[in-house]
């Protein structure tokens, strides 16, 4: 069996030397076939340089140097698309969560006998405003998002290849790996682990509203029913109010004025059709991204063993047979 470690850098040159040693130590007690996949992404500190010696003193380290950052989830999934392995353990290098945890995957792996087994917090790290804003994010994905998210997700998770190779084939410009994670199916089990807090999030407030929206338009289509639905209730309670000062005027001659009453609908209707554009806007953007067709990464350099190339050549070359094979049955 080869096991495949898959992390990314960012800002991580404190702890990449000790997220090393951790975590093949952890994988040695599974086997002795192991490989690790470094994506640098765009790491503005000496990230790269430390992976680098990491590569030169272990042929089973494998970095992969991305051409700037792309973000958290695209360098994963960049990372997974390189893995070799029959199990992919995909986990941070920050050591927030311990790569110790990759033997109690396994055993609730082949205990379950399912394909992706994965870490989940018991409760949200963070004070008080930062478990509040992720209870607030996790309530609006429920009432906007098409598919449930599970709670306080981690990184962390041990995951089979037929999985890891169902989960790469999504192309999206665009996406939530949470969301990926989902619904690429497969038998999934969920996890307690312990998540540390040794570093301050990389996650900005206005990075972590960026990510519910992009969440929320990038998986839901319940949001735009929604907004369909609110026009629909105004038209319809707007025709009900006409009718009624109409009824009112011929059969009272009470007519209708009230400089204060038709200051406040144009608000109310301005800022209403005004929200309407923007989140339609968005969906657009979504759209336009997609049909560009741009890679997701863009990979400057791969430093990798002549072993390793050829093994996932091979792998590379199978996984097509298969697909073809699938495509085109006799």
């Amino acid at each position: 069996m080869k096991l495949s470690i898959v992390t990314t850098l960012y800002r991580s040159a404190d702890t990449i030397e000790a997220f090393y040693e951790r975590a093949m130590e952890a994988a040695q007690a599974m086997t002795s076939d192991i490989e690790m996949v470094i994506v640098n992404d765009g790491s503005p500190d000496d990230s790269l340089g430390l992976a680098l010696q990491l590569h030169q003193r272990d042929p089973r380290v494998t970095v992969v140097d991305l051409a700037r950052n792309f973000g958290h989830h695209k360098a994963m999934m960049t990372g997974l698309a390189h893995a070799t392995g029959e199990l992919i353990f995909l986990v941070d290098s920050d050591l927030e969560e311990p790569p110790e945890d990759l033997a109690q995957f396994h055993s609730v792996m082949k205990r379950e006998a399912c394909d992706v087994v994965y870490g989940i917090q018991d409760s949200r790290r963070g004070g008080f405003f930062e478990r509040t804003t992720g209870t607030v994010f996790f309530a609006i994905l429920d009432a906007l998002g098409d598919r449930p998210v599970p709670r306080n997700l981690v990184t962390s998770r041990l995951m089979t290849r037929d999985y890891v190779n169902a989960l790469v084939r999504h192309r999206d410009r665009e996406f939530v790996i949470s969301d990926l994670w989902q619904v690429t199916g497969f038998r999934q089990t969920a996890i307690v682990v312990r998540k540390l807090s040794l570093s301050p999030s990389t996650y900005s407030l206005r990075s972590r509203i960026e990510l519910a929206v992009k969440h929320v338009t990038t998986t839901s289509t319940r949001l735009l029913y929604f907004v369909l639905y609110t026009g629909v209730l105004i038209f319809g309670f707007s025709g009900v109010i006409i009718l009624f000062y109409l009824m009112r005027y011929f059969t009272s001659g009470i007519g209708v004025d009230g400089f204060t009453s038709l200051i406040i609908s144009i608000w109310f209707l301005g800022g209403l059709i005004t929200l309407i554009l923007g989140i339609l806007g968005i969906y657009i953007a979504n759209i336009m991204a997609e049909t560009k067709r741009r890679p997701y990464t863009v990979v400057r350099r791969i430093y990798k063993s002549s072993a390793v190339a050829d093994r996932k050549l091979n792998r590379d070359v199978a996984s097509d047979a298969q697909l073809a094979a699938q495509r085109h049955p006799r």
